[in-house]
């Protein structure tokens, strides 16, 4: 057994190549090896979100606090509420992040998997327009 205290690790701030706004990520890095699995708690400030990104294994978002904003390619934006979690199948081209009138924190749980980054999600998309 293993036990990371999310009080032990650091946040850092989002790296604005890959995300629009202001966010905190404090990352998790392997949490198991077998399948390899990495965390990140990632802290949103109201309309900040990732670029469109692909992951070539398995990603998981449990929201913790907030109200997400999700939207895989070519579907509606969708929102996700506390407790909700999201499963992301291995190369879906998606964004997510915080709603426009709140900040939103949630736990990203890469299993087995590398990200791919693509362009940033425009303001239409993010309205979902």
């Amino acid at each position: 057994m293993r036990l990371l205290r999310l009080g032990d690790l650091r946040p850092a701030p989002a790296d604005p190549a890959t995300f629009t706004g202001a966010a905190q990520v404090t990352r998790m890095p392997a949490v198991a090896e077998e399948p390899a699995v990495n965390a990140y708690r990632v802290a949103f400030e109201p309309r900040a979100r990732t670029a469109w990104h692909a992951h070539s294994g398995l990603q998981l978002l449990v929201v913790l606090s907030g109200r997400c904003r999700v939207q895989r390619e070519g579907e509606p934006v969708q929102v996700a509420a506390v407790g909700d979690v999201v499963s992301i199948a291995a190369g879906e081209r998606h964004w997510h992040g915080a709603g426009p009138d709140g900040p939103m924190v949630h736990l990203a749980i890469n299993v087995d998997s590398a990200t791919t980054w693509f362009g940033k999600v425009s303001e239409p998309e993010y309205e979902g327009d």
